[in-house]
């Protein structure tokens, strides 16, 4: 079947806030991989590209579809596995995210899955190299097994400067330091560690780290049962939307359809951020949604909304 389909246009038939997500299933190397239906813009056959001098080892070049230059990644030498015999019918994945369009070059395009984040486990230790992995979890669908990448990870580990920016702390002046807790739902290691460290470095120094929306609500029921204000432990909520066990959708819906926590500041601070996803996040009470790796502008939301 010949690929050149636009996914832009699919709308993921999901209602806001039930906890499940698309993946597309891709293949390297006979290795079955994934990625978030949202992250794609579109799937197309591989085509030559232009090599650009002294660029990162694993960036094949760019090419130009209608009039736009798009960076391609050669996923399978990032992940160190041998190329396919069969090159002539490989496939360029072209993805939009955290304000970036990047092709990733695989092998074949197997289908879309609908899953619920609850089928999607964490890996325990490290996957595929690099020190905190690069696998963002593992689904279970229909008795295989998918690993599901963290696109977010590669791109800053080839794009630095794409990622959050420490410096951009200090264009907001001085800052006082405050004693408000912000709790951050994060399953990024590498994106939790920096978000906690520009955080620290703009005043909060109190800060609760979980790595998912389950770990979330299990610690703010415990704060609920601890009969201690709910401010005292959790000023406002800073969370990601892509996670397993429970996504930042459903934890956004559960927290805002609870008579006591509903008060409660959450911002949804994700890669994902688009028209779409922000009309889903305003449907369930998100109190803010922006767009990683704006960090600046995430204390500035803090400070506002925590009235600092």
């Amino acid at each position: 079947m010949e690929i050149s389909e636009s996914t832009s246009q699919t709308k993921i038939l999901l209602e806001s806030g039930t906890n499940e997500l698309e993946i597309m299933e891709f293949t390297i190397s006979g290795e079955l991989f994934g990625i978030n239906v949202a992250k794609v813009r579109e799937i197309m056959k591989a085509e030559t590209v232009k090599k650009m001098p002294n660029s990162h080892d694993v960036v094949e070049g760019v090419f130009k579809p209608r009039n736009e230059i798009i960076a391609v990644i050669d996923l399978g030498k990032y992940l160190n596995l041998p190329k396919s015999k069969n090159s002539g019918k490989d496939i360029f994945i072209v993805t939009h995210f955290n304000k970036l369009n990047v092709a990733f070059h695989v092998e074949t395009v197997v289908g879309i899955d609908r899953v619920s984040w609850e089928a999607i486990k964490k890996p325990d230790r490290v996957i595929y190299g690099a020190e905190e992995g690069v696998a963002t979890g593992i689904a279970e669908y229909k008795d295989r097994l998918i690993t599901i990448l963290d696109f977010e990870k590669i791109v800053a580990e080839i794009s630095p400067e794409s990622s959050i920016q420490f410096e951009s702390i200090e264009n907001l002046g001085e800052r006082k330091t405050n004693d408000k807790t912000i709790l951050i739902v994060e399953d990024s290691m590498l994106l939790s560690k920096m978000i906690i460290e520009c955080l620290h470095k703009a005043g909060y120094k109190n800060t609760v780290k979980v790595d998912n929306g389950q770990e979330a609500w299990d610690y703010l029921q415990e704060v609920k049962t601890s009969g201690d204000p709910i401010k005292k432990h959790v000023s406002c909520i800073v969370s990601d939307i892509e996670m397993p066990l429970m996504d930042g959708h459903r934890l956004t819906k559960l927290v805002k359809e609870d008579s006591v926590l509903k008060d409660i500041p959450l911002i949804l601070f994700s890669s994902l951020i688009s028209e779409e996803i922000r009309i889903k996040g305003n449907s369930i009470g998100a109190d803010e949604q922006i767009t990683k790796p704006e960090i600046a502008n995430l204390v500035s939301i803090i400070d506002r909304l925590t009235d600092n």
